[in-house]
């Protein structure tokens, strides 16, 4: 992937972080060193990762080679699927208006949300006791 043009781009998902390095090719994808396929173990989580490609018609031409960290295997699919969206939007910004329209440009803002002091929980709350 050296002598191509290279696009990067950077994805996320709740606590996940993606970083993809896009360029013409034959179609590979590797996610930290092993194939998607390898490293997404269910179908459903690898075809999430791949949705921008197979939604732009890019699947057997392009190369990517994304490093993942942080959060679980859901999150890490859909930071896959961020930062490759946005790859290729860098690469053909005609590729826009399929990809906005499939809701793969916006980041998931939604994130667990923070334990609070006096209570057990994010929204939970100790037992109310009137005596």
């Amino acid at each position: 992937m050296s002598d191509k043009e290279i696009f990067v781009s950077v994805g996320r998902r709740k606590t996940s972080v993606a970083r993809a390095r896009v360029a013409k090719g034959s179609g590979k994808i590797i996610v930290n060193d092993k194939p998607i396929a390898e490293y997404c173990c269910t179908d459903q989580l690898v075809s999430t990762a791949q949705l921008p490609l197979s939604i732009t018609g890019m699947t057997g031409s392009v190369d990517a080679d994304i490093k993942v960290s942080g959060g679980g295997q859901v999150g890490q699919a859909g930071a896959i699927s961020h930062a490759l969206a946005r790859a290729l939007q860098k690469m053909d910004e005609s590729l826009r208006a399929p990809l906005k329209k499939a809701g793969l440009i916006t980041r998931d803002p939604r994130a667990k949300e923070r334990k609070k002091s006096g209570q057990p929980g994010a929204r939970k709350r100790f037992q109310f006791s009137k005596r």
